[in-house]
């Protein structure tokens, strides 16, 4: 099991090998674990990159995000201007069910909301505004319509899980309440948790995911 200190230098290696990321930027605290990112960023897509880098480091075991977006003078967009922006993306993306994504603006901080039936639909709309100049926050409020009975949600997940990760899917409960998922057990890795998280989102009719697996190294 890694030191915190251990941890702290394999995650600001990350960041410096990440070429999407100014790591000079980028403060790392380490406690049990535990990985906080600090400082200031030229553009919200720096700031998701950031905190993918560091999730992508074997050994961590939660991460806060405390990265403020500053953004450059030659990026300042007005709020219409980012709006617009924001409406032709979701329109030109074939994963994103035409008008059933809203786009609301205000101080470069971006809302998205209304309906749609995946969640992969949902994570489509926010990747296409994540990199918008003149963005410095996105607030995801869409909702996902719920369309099967929990117990077929619950087979899909479980047979998701089976052909995905088979060694850790003995080690894991699921439990159904409406279409609300909790995942319970033990993982090896924060790659194995976020898989057997993604595996749950996948099934239709999922709208929550409530993920309490506990990493064991």
């Amino acid at each position: 099991m890694k030191t915190d200190s251990q941890l702290k230098t394999d995650i600001l290696e990350e960041l410096t090998w990440d070429p999407a990321i100014d790591a000079t930027d980028v403060g790392v605290i380490v406690k049990d674990g535990v990985v906080t990112l600090t400082g200031h960023l030229a553009s919200h897509a720096e700031k998701c990159a950031a905190e993918r880098a560091a999730l992508r480091v074997s050994g961590v075991q939660a991460i806060a995000v405390e990265l403020d977006v500053k953004l450059p003078s030659e990026h300042t967009r007005s709020d219409t201007d980012i709006a617009i922006a924001a409406q032709h993306a979701l329109n030109w993306n074939v994963a994103v069910p035409n008008d059933g994504i809203q786009v609301k603006v205000e101080h470069g901080n971006l809302t998205l909301t209304g309906e749609v039936e995946w969640e992969y639909q949902r994570r489509a709309a926010k990747r296409a505004v994540r990199d918008l100049i003149g963005v410095v926050g996105i607030m995801d409020q869409i909702k996902i319509k719920p369309s099967i009975s929990p117990h077929q949600v619950q087979m899909n997940i479980e047979g998701a899980l089976k052909r995905q990760a088979e060694r850790e899917a003995k080690h894991m409960r699921i439990l159904v309440d409406g279409s609300r998922v909790t995942l319970q057990g033990r993982v090896h890795s924060w790659a194995e948790r976020e898989a057997a998280n993604g595996a749950a989102w996948l099934a239709p009719g999922v709208t929550s995911v409530i993920n309490e697996l506990v990493l064991e190294p």
